[in-house]
């Protein structure tokens, strides 16, 4: 294991030490699995790349909008 020092604001050292106790752990090991659960490479969502279209609908609202006959 590679050591490495951090420098961080007494609050959040507090907090660190409260949540590695709750965890039942030392605030290092506490510390080690936050780092490595923000670096996990999560799956893309699923509906991504669903809809058809524009990419930028802002771009263009009020044509959309007729469009698809929104409020009438």
């Amino acid at each position: 294991m590679k050591k490495t020092s951090l420098y961080i604001d007494p609050a959040l050292d507090r907090a660190l030490t409260r949540r590695a106790a709750a965890e039942g752990v030392s605030k290092a090991e506490f510390v080690r699995r936050v780092l490595a659960a923000a670096v996990v490479e999560r799956p893309r969502p699923l509906a991504r790349g669903v809809f058809e279209g524009a990419r930028d609908l802002g771009a263009e609202t009020d044509r959309h909008l007729a469009e698809t006959g929104f409020g009438e």
